[in-house]
């Protein structure tokens, strides 16, 4: 894989990463920052598919759909689909409860079974890349 494009993938697994500690920050703040862990969690898994979308020279859309993203990932590697079917329900949260005037949060337990399944989500693709080339 180009150097480049290497960088590109990196770059996109290290906001991933970032997201999903900035999740973690806002569980563990008191009191826990639900809205915020969840939107973190979100734009981990967005981001790990976009990932793994770049690696294989897949376009995407300038979008938060983790079902269209996923769903691109599974054609590329149907092992995924495990993983990254649960983590689709993550898509709300990149525009839920950001705003005035939206639902009451999800409980804290939802927000750390969302952390779950984004870290999941990071893990399967981190994996599949890793076989492709090597990333730290």
């Amino acid at each position: 894989m180009p150097d480049e494009k290497r960088q590109e993938v990196q770059a996109w697994l290290q906001k991933a990463d970032n997201d999903l500690r900035s999740a973690q920050v806002d569980l563990a703040a008191d009191p826990p920052l639900i809205e915020d862990a969840l939107f973190h969690c979100q734009q981990a898994a967005e981001k790990a598919m976009k990932a793994f979308l770049t690696a294989h020279d897949t376009a995407f859309r300038k979008i938060h759909d983790l079902d269209e993203l996923a769903s691109a990932c599974e054609q590329i590697d149907a092992s995924l689909k495990e993983t990254l079917d649960p983590a689709r329900d993550l898509t709300i949260f990149a525009w839920a409860f950001r705003y005035p005037g939206s639902d009451e949060a999800p409980p804290e337990a939802e927000a750390h079974d969302s952390l779950l399944l984004a870290q999941a989500t990071v893990d399967a693709i981190r994996e599949r890349l890793g076989r492709l080339i090597s990333i730290g």
